[in-house]
C-alpha cells in the first residue's frame, strides 16, 4: 500500500476511534480545556444561538454523562429494562459521592420504548465508588454479553433516522467500532420469531485491525445477517447478486454514512481534541468526506435513504458536503424533513451561509478570494451556494445539528438524504459491458427503470479535473476483470480453481490493504456427509436451509459450522473477487470428538441457538426457572437435581448435546416473561449448561439471583460492599482484545476442551472460528 493509501486510511480513522464508547471516561487531567482558535471560529460562525455561547463552552468543558442502550431486538429486552428500573436504578437514587449528588438515571426522551438511559455519573465515579459496585459489575457483564451497549446518546441518532425494516439491505460504510452497526442489526431482528430476516447489514471499515473490533462488537448479537468487509469507503466495490438466474447489481435500501471527521463534537470525552483542534483538520477531511458520500449515493437504491453524520460541528464537514452532494445530484437527491421523527430531541436547523478560516486566522467568504497558493488545501465545494434559487431548493435547514448544552450531550451533525432518481453521472458516462444483458429495472428493487448496471457507477472526477470518468474507478477494473470471465463460469469461482460454494478472499493482486489472511468461506452442499448424522441426531425439520451452512476450511475435518441468511449467501457466492470479507455468519455447531460415540460429532453452540432451535425437533428439554438456576450455578448437577418434569424428559434422552428451553408462564408475572434457550450436555448421570460466563450472569440476574465476581471473576455471590478491586475486569468490557483474553482465561466457560489448541489460523481473531471461550 502506497503512501497515499496509508494516509487515506489514517484520515478515515481520524475522529472515530472512541466516538461510540462515550461518557465513561475521565482523565487527561493535565490538559487545559482551552482553545482560543476554536472559540473565535465558532463565535464568528454564529452556529450557537445568541446569548448561549458561554453556556455552550461551559458544557463542552464538562464531562459527558454516562449513557447506556438496552439491546433492543432480543425478546428479553423488556426483562433487562425491568431489572434495571426495579433493582439497580432504585439502589443508586439519592446517593452522594465525593460531594456530588447522583441523579437518578432518566430515559432519553427521544429514544423509543425507554431503551436508552442517561445519568450524570461519569465513568470514573461508576468504577471507583463501592456504593456503585453492583451497578458497575452489572454494566460490565451485560455489556460483554451484548445485552447493553455503552454508547454516546447522539451516536444513537443515525440508525433511528434510517427507519430500518427487516427486509432492508443495509450498508454501513465506516462502521468501526460498531455501536451503530449493532443498532442496525437489532432493528433487522425486530421480530425474534423470524430467525432469518430478508435483509442484511454489510459493515465496512478501511482499517483492517478495526474490522476485528467491529467483528467483536457485532458477534455479541449472534446474527446470521451481518457481514464485515474491509475496503476504502470512498471506492467500495459495486456488488452483484443473482436474481432469478440473472446477475443484478446490489443496491442498498439504507446506507449509513458516518464519515471520519475532526471530532470537535467529542471534546467532552476526547479531551486531547482541545489541544489538537485546528481549522486545518476540517479542510483536510472535506474531500474524503465528499468522496465517501458520493460513493454512498451511487450505491443507494432509488427510493432509499442515506444518513450522513459526523461528530463535528463544523459546516465545512457538514452542510458544505451535503450542499456539494445535492449540487452534483442535479435533483436526484433531496434532504428529508426529519423534524417529527425523534420527538423530544433538541436540535438546531442546518445553516445556509458560512465562511472558512485557516489555522493562521485568515478568513475567506468565497472561492474567488482564495489565493492560488491555497488551492490545494481549499476547494470550491467548501463554500456555500451563492445561487438563491438553488440554495432554497437544497433545504439545508433540514439538516440537524445537536449542540452539547441543549440536552447535555456531545456535539453532532446528521442529515437524511432520499434518492429520487439515478445519479446523473450514471447516465452520462455509461460503460459498455461485453456481457451486459442485465435487467436494469430489476437492479434497484422498487426503483425506476433507469437504474444503472454495475458499470454505470463510476466515480466523479476530481473538481476541475479533465480526466474522463471511464476506467477511472477501482470497480471498473474489477468489473473489467469480471467481464473477462469465461461464459458460464461463476463469478464466485477463480478461473475454475475453487470448488463450487467456496468463497475465498480476493487474490493477492487485488488486495490493496494490508491485514490478516482470512480463511475461505466454504458453503456445504445439500448432500454433504456431515448432515447425515446431524439430521438424524437432532431431527432437523425438512425446511432447514442446508445450503446456508458454511465452514472456514475446505481441507480436513470441519471444526465449526456457521449459518448465514440466504441473501448473504447470494452476496458471498457472487462477489468473492470483488470484496475482502473479514467475517460473516453465526456459529451453530462445534465439533466434539466425544459426541461421535453418542451418534453425532457436532454439539450445539450457544451463539447460534436462537437461529437454529426453530429447526430442531428432538433433544429438547423443557426447564423451569428453578432448573435454570441449578444449571447455571452448579458445575455438573446430577439429573436428579432437576424438577420432576425436566428430570423425566432428560431420562428419555440419550447422552450428547441438548437444548434447554424455558417457555414463560404468562399467568406468573413474577417469572421472566420471555423465552430462554440454552445449550447443554446430557451426561450419563448429570447434565450441564454450555453457556458463556457473562450470559450465565445475565440469565441469573433475570431470575432474581444476585451475582458478583470474586477476584478470579468466577461469578460467586459476595456480600454488598466487599470490594472487587479488579481493574482488569473493568477495562475488559471496554477493550475488546483484553476482553477476549479474559474470556479465554476463564476456565469455567472453556468447556469445549478439544478446540482449545489452535493451529495458527486467522479463526482465532474472528467470529467464524473465534476462541472457544463460549462453549
Amino acid at each position: 500500500m502506497g503512501k497515499r493509501s496509508r494516509q487515506r486510511q489514517k484520515n478515515q480513522n481520524a475522529g472515530r476511534d472512541n466516538r461510540d464508547t462515550a461518557g465513561w471516561g475521565a482523565g487527561y487531567a493535565d490538559i487545559i480545556k482551552e482553545n482560543k482558535l476554536f472559540e473565535n471560529y465558532y463565535k464568528e460562525l454564529g452556529l450557537v444561538p445568541e446569548g448561549e455561547f458561554e453556556q455552550f463552552m461551559e458544557a463542552m468543558r464538562e464531562p459527558l454523562p454516562a449513557t447506556i442502550r438496552i439491546t433492543g431486538y432480543k425478546s428479553h429486552a423488556k426483562e433487562i429494562l425491568h431489572c434495571l428500573k426495579e433493582k439497580y436504578f432504585k439502589d443508586i437514587q439519592e446517593l452522594e459521592i465525593d460531594g456530588q449528588k447522583i441523579e437518578a438515571p432518566q430515559p432519553l426522551s427521544w429514544y423509543p420504548d425507554e431503551q436508552a438511559w442517561h445519568t450524570n455519573m461519569s465513568r470514573k465515579i461508576i468504577r471507583k465508588s463501592p456504593l456503585l459496585e453492583k451497578f458497575h459489575q452489572f454494566l460490565v457483564s451485560e455489556t460483554e454479553s451484548g445485552n447493553i451497549s455503552r454508547q454516546e446518546a447522539v451516536s444513537m441518532i443515525p440508525p433511528l433516522l434510517l427507519k430500518i425494516e427487516p427486509h432492508h439491505k443495509i450498508l454501513d460504510m465506516c462502521a468501526a467500532p460498531g455501536s451503530k452497526t449493532a443498532q442496525l442489526i437489532e432493528m433487522l431482528h425486530a421480530d425474534m420469531d423470524v430467525p432469518f430476516p430478508e435483509g442484511f447489514v454489510i459493515a465496512n471499515d478501511v482499517d483492517n485491525k478495526r474490522c476485528y473490533l467491529l467483528v467483536h462488537q457485532a458477534k455479541r448479537l449472534n446474527s446470521p445477517c451481518i457481514m464485515v468487509v474491509n475496503h476504502d469507503a470512498s471506492c467500495i466495490p459495486t456488488l452483484e447478486i443473482n436474481s432469478n438466474g440473472k446477475k443484478d447489481v446490489l443496491f442498498y435500501d439504507r446506507i449509513l454514512c458516518d464519515v471520519p471527521c475532526s471530532g470537535d463534537g467529542t471534546m467532552r470525552k476526547n479531551i486531547d481534541v482541545w489541544k489538537k483542534w485546528t481549522t486545518s483538520n476540517s479542510l483536510h477531511l472535506h474531500g474524503l468526506q465528499l468522496r465517501i458520500a458520493v460513493r454512498g449515493v451511487e450505491q443507494l437504491a432509488v427510493g432509499g435513504r442515506m444518513v450522513y453524520s459526523t461528530c463535528s460541528l463544523n459546516p465545512i464537514e457538514d452542510e458544505a458536503v451535503i450542499a456539494a452532494l445535492l449540487e452534483k445530484s442535479e435533483g436526484a437527491l433531496e434532504l428529508a424533513d426529519c423534524s417529527a421523527d425523534l420527538p423530544g430531541l433538541k436540535w438546531m436547523p442546518g445553516v445556509t451561509s458560512w465562511k472558512l478560516m485557516t489555522k493562521e486566522g485568515q478568513w475567506y467568504t468565497d472561492w474567488s478570494e482564495v489565493p492560488s497558493s491555497r488551492h490545494t488545501q481549499i476547494r470550491p465545494t467548501m463554500f456555500p451556494q451563492k445561487d438563491p434559487e438553488k440554495l432554497a431548493n437544497f433545504h439545508l435547514e433540514r439538516c440537524m445539528r445537536i449542540l452539547p448544552h441543549h440536552q447535555n450531550t456531545g456535539g453532532f451533525f446528521v442529515a437524511v438524504l432520499v434518492k429520487k432518481a439515478p445519479m446523473p453521472w450514471n447516465k452520462r458516462y455509461p460503460k459498455l459491458r461485453k456481457d451486459s444483458k442485465l435487467s436494469s429495472s430489476a437492479a434497484q428493487t422498487g426503483s425506476s427503470k433507469e437504474a444503472p448496471s454495475p458499470g454505470d457507477t463510476p466515480h466523479l472526477p476530481p473538481e476541475g479535473s479533465t480526466e474522463k470518468v471511464e476506467g477511472n474507478s477501482q470497480e471498473e477494473k474489477v468489473d473489467k476483470e469480471a467481464d473477462e470471465t469465461p461464459e458460464g463460469a461463476s463469478v464466485g469461482q477463480d478461473a475454475g480453481a475453487k470448488p463450487e460454494g467456496m468463497c475465498g478472499p480476493p487474490p493477492s493482486k487485488k488486495m490493496r490493504l494490508f491485514g490478516y489472511k482470512e480463511d475461505p468461506f466454504v458453503f456445504l452442499s445439500d448432500d454433504d456427509p456431515v448432515f447425515t448424522t446431524i439430521q438424524s441426531f437432532y431431527d432437523l425439520s425438512p425446511d432447514f436451509p442446508k445450503l446456508n451452512v458454511l465452514t472456514r476450511t475446505h481441507e480436513g475435518k470441519k471444526r465449526n459450522l456457521y449459518m448465514v441468511s440466504k441473501e448473504l449467501r447470494n452476496v458471498l457466492l457472487n462477489n468473492s473477487e470483488r470484496m475482502k470479507v473479514i467475517n460473516t455468519g453465526v456459529k451453530v455447531w462445534s465439533r466434539n470428538s466425544e459426541g461421535e460415540e453418542f451418534g453425532c460429532a457436532f454439539r450445539l453452540a450457544q451463539e447460534g441457538i436462537y437461529t437454529l432451535q426453530p429447526y430442531i425437533r428432538s433433544r429438547i428439554i423443557r426447564v423451569s426457572v428453578e432448573d435454570i438456576k441449578v444449571l447455571l450455578t452448579q458445575e455438573n448437577p446430577y439429573l436428579s437435581k432437576l424438577e420432576d418434569e425436566a428430570h423425566a424428559q432428560a431420562q428419555k434422552i440419550g447422552m450428547g448435546s441438548i437444548v434447554l428451553k424455558y417457555i414463560p408462564n404468562l399467568n406468573n408475572p413474577g417469572e421472566p416473561q420471555c423465552p430462554i434457550q440454552l445449550c447443554g450436555w446430557r451426561g450419563k448421570t448429570s447434565i450441564r449448561a454450555f453457556v458463556p460466563r457473562n450470559e450465565r450472569f445475565h440469565y441469573l440476574r433475570m431470575l432474581g439471583v444476585e451475582v458478583f465476581r470474586d477476584k478470579q471473576g468466577l461469578g460467586q455471590k459476595r456480600s454488598h460492599g466487599e470490594k472487587d478491586g479488579k481493574e482488569e475486569a473493568e477495562d475488559a468490557a471496554e477493550k475488546d482484545e483484553e476482553q477476549e483474553e479474559e474470556r479465554a482465561a476463564d476456565k469455567e466457560t472453556e468447556l469445549d476442551l478439544e478446540n482449545s489448541n489452535k493451529n495458527g489460523s486467522s479463526e482465532s481473531k474472528t467470529d467464524c472460528g473465534d476462541k472457544e471461550t463460549s462453549s
